[in-house]
């Protein structure tokens, strides 16, 4: 039952990945337009890109627009890159509309390494400071706040923090299995394989409850009491209407429960954390909430 655009349903949909074609932003617009043209949701979609700084430039264009038929991807990166490149239009200015997937983020360590717990690694860091390294993606990105988000867990100072920014998943492998770093922290998917053939341990994950594929504990349930996901969902124009806020949530929701998204999760691997409305818009204030003073506390943020 397709919503044409003479009915309440939507008509022309635009997807704005606000990143260059490729990453994790783009392949969730690219399942969103697959499901919801396949399941015949709306009479088109379409994606763009608009790369840069994180996300933010996306979101300084997601301002101007006046369609009421227009989400833009969204995530916890850009929760960061907000505070890291001090825009002017925030998260809090959109319409939040539905999270959709997450993944969770994985501390690794080389399998000759002497760190056999996430404890061990923190007890490290705090006697050896920067002599203990840690790699992970960019500079404020989500490897780099869980690794704080851990020191502070156990009271160290994030300041102590030897953070060793990789800008792809290839080149923070090569480190982590020549010895160069001491530890490294990404999505599960990045390390997933070598963990697997025990090139690397796993010392924990940082999602709500064990990973199926990794088996180890969660940071929350080993006294770190840590949670972070690495969440997408999409937000509208902060000036649409209510009447079109509503079309495009119950879009978002039909979409999710399309056999063709399903699919998608399944062939993407993403986990399923789907939340729409007051639920979503509460999680994204206690999200902006907790990430920009950790920020400040690694010296990212004024």
């Amino acid at each position: 039952a397709g919503g044409g655009a003479g009915g309440d349903g939507v008509g022309r949909l635009e997807i704005m990945a606000p990143a260059d074609p490729g990453g994790g932003w783009d392949q969730t617009a690219r399942s969103m337009q697959a499901a919801i043209s396949g399941a015949k949701l709306a009479d088109s979609v379409q994606v763009n890109n608009v790369g840069g700084a994180g996300g933010t430039v996306g979101l300084q264009k997601l301002a101007t627009e006046r369609s009421e038929e227009y989400l833009m991807v969204t995530g916890l990166v850009m929760v960061g890159a907000v505070e890291t490149n001090g825009v002017e239009k925030r998260l809090e200015d959109t319409t939040p509309i539905a999270r959709l997937t997450a993944e969770d983020e994985v501390v690794v360590v080389p399998a000759d390494s002497p760190y056999r717990s996430i404890d061990d690694l923190l007890a490290a860091v705090a006697e050896k400071g920067q002599g203990v390294s840690i790699t992970g993606g960019s500079a404020g990105g989500t490897d780099h706040i869980l690794a704080a988000l851990l020191l502070k867990a156990k009271g160290i100072d994030p300041g102590k923090l030897n953070y060793v920014p990789y800008s792809g998943g290839g080149e923070s492998l090569a480190a982590l299995l020549g010895g160069k770093v001491d530890a490294g922290i990404s999505g599960v998917g990045e390390y997933v394989e070598q963990i697997k053939a025990g090139k690397l341990r796993a010392l924990g994950t940082s999602g709500p409850k064990e990973h199926p594929e990794l088996k180890v504990p969660t940071f929350k349930n080993v006294g770190t009491g840590v949670e972070l996901i690495n969440w997408r969902g999409v937000v509208a124009p902060g000036s649409i209407s209510v009447a079109a806020k509503d079309r495009l949530v119950k879009l978002v929701a039909d979409m999710h429960a399309s056999p063709q998204w399903q699919e998608e999760l399944k062939k993407k691997g993403w986990t399923d954390t789907f939340q729409t409305g007051h639920d979503f818009s509460t999680f994204l204030t206690v999200e902006i909430g907790r990430i920009k003073p950790v920020l400040q506390e690694i010296g990212l943020v004024k």
